[in-house]
C-alpha cells in the first residue's frame, strides 16, 4: 500500500493499547517506556507486564505510574502469557506489542492512528524498522517489501513485530495469542491473521528491534526454528527437507528480487 501521512487533515485518533512485557530488563525499560510515552499520543493506554522482575525495573515502572494505564509485577508463565495478561486488560480500539529491549520511532503512533483512520477497512498493517544494538547504535534498515504469503511461509517472518499493529476486534475473532508459542508468537498470530484477513504494509520506520547477544531470539535460536516449522507445518502439512530446500530458494530469490526492484535495501 502505497500510503503516506497526511498531517494537513484532522482526524480523530482511535485509541491504541500497546502492551509491554518485560523480565529483568532494567537496562532497556525505560528507553523502551519513554519511546511511547514522548509520542504524546492524545488517546493511548500503555500497560506494562513485568515477571517479577529483581533488578530495578520496579522501580522504574513506579516512577513512570502515573502515565501508565495500568502496570503489575509478578510471576508469570513466560512472555506470551505476561502479553496475554495485557490484551486481557487492553481496551484501545488498535493494539500492539512492544518488547521492553525495543523502540518506537518518535511519529509512530500518530501515524499508525491516521492510517486505521484512513482506512478503516484495514485489519492489520506492519511498517519497517531499523536494527539496533545494546546501545542504540543502527546496525541497518529493515526495509520490507508488502506480504506475501508464499515468502513468508518458505523463507522467513518478515514482518517486523513491533512495527506490527492490527485491530482489538481481528485479535479476538482468531482467539488471541497461543500461550504453547514462546518465540514464535507472533508468527502463528500473523498466519491466523492472514487467513481472514489482508495483511497491509506501509513503508515508513515504526520501529528500532534491538540485537544483542543476550537477546531471547539469539539464546533460545533452536526452539523458535522449531516452533516456526510448527507454524509451517499447520498450514502447509509435512514436507521433506529437500522439498522445503528447493522452496525456500525460491522464495528467498522472489524476496531478493522483489526487494531490489522496490529499492528496498
Amino acid at each position: 500500500m502505497n500510503w503516506t501521512p497526511n498531517w494537513s487533515a484532522g482526524v480523530a485518533n482511535p485509541k491504541i493499547s500497546v502492551v509491554t512485557c518485560s523480565y529483568n530488563h532494567v537496562r532497556f525499560l525505560e528507553r523502551t517506556i519513554r519511546s511511547v510515552l514522548d509520542q504524546e499520543y492524545p488517546n493511548l493506554e500503555y500497560i506494562v507486564i513485568d515477571g517479577g522482575s529483581a533488578d530495578g525495573s520496579v522501580e522504574i515502572l513506579r516512577r513512570y505510574s502515573d502515565r501508565l494505564s495500568y502496570w503489575v509485577s509478578e510471576p508469570d508463565q513466560g512472555q506470551t502469557h505476561a502479553l496475554t495478561k495485557g490484551f486481557e486488560r487492553a481496551t484501545g480500539e488498535v493494539l500492539c506489542w512492544l518488547c521492553s529491549d525495543d523502540l518506537h520511532e518518535p511519529s509512530t503512533l500518530h501515524e499508525v492512528g491516521r492510517f486505521f483512520t484512513e482506512n478503516p477497512d484495514a485489519q492489520i498493517v506492519y511498517g519497517d524498522s531499523t536494527w539496533i544494538d545494546a546501545e542504540d547504535r543502527i546496525i541497518a534498515p529493515k526495509k520490507e517489501h508488502r506480504f506475501n504469503r508464499f515468502i513468508w511461509m518458505y523463507d522467513h517472518n518478515f514482518i517486523p513485530q513491533p512495527s506490527t499493529f492490527w485491530r482489538r476486534d481481528l485479535y479476538r475473532q482468531v482467539g488471541g495469542l497461543d500461550k504453547t508459542f514462546d518465540i514464535a508468537m507472533d508468527a502463528d498470530l500473523w498466519m491466523r491473521f492472514a487467513e481472514i484477513t489482508k495483511i497491509h504494509h506501509v513503508p515508513r520506520p515504526w520501529s528500532r528491534m534491538r540485537f544483542y547477544p543476550e537477546q531471547k531470539v539469539r539464546t533460545l535460536l533452536q526452539r523458535g526454528r522449531q516452533e516456526d516449522r510448527r507454524v509451517r507445518e499447520r498450514y502447509l502439512g509435512k514436507k521433506s527437507e529437500w522439498a522445503y530446500r528447493v522452496l525456500y530458494i525460491c522464495a528467498k530469490t522472489m524476496r531478493v528480487a522483489w526487494k531490489v526492484a522496490t529499492h528496498r535495501y
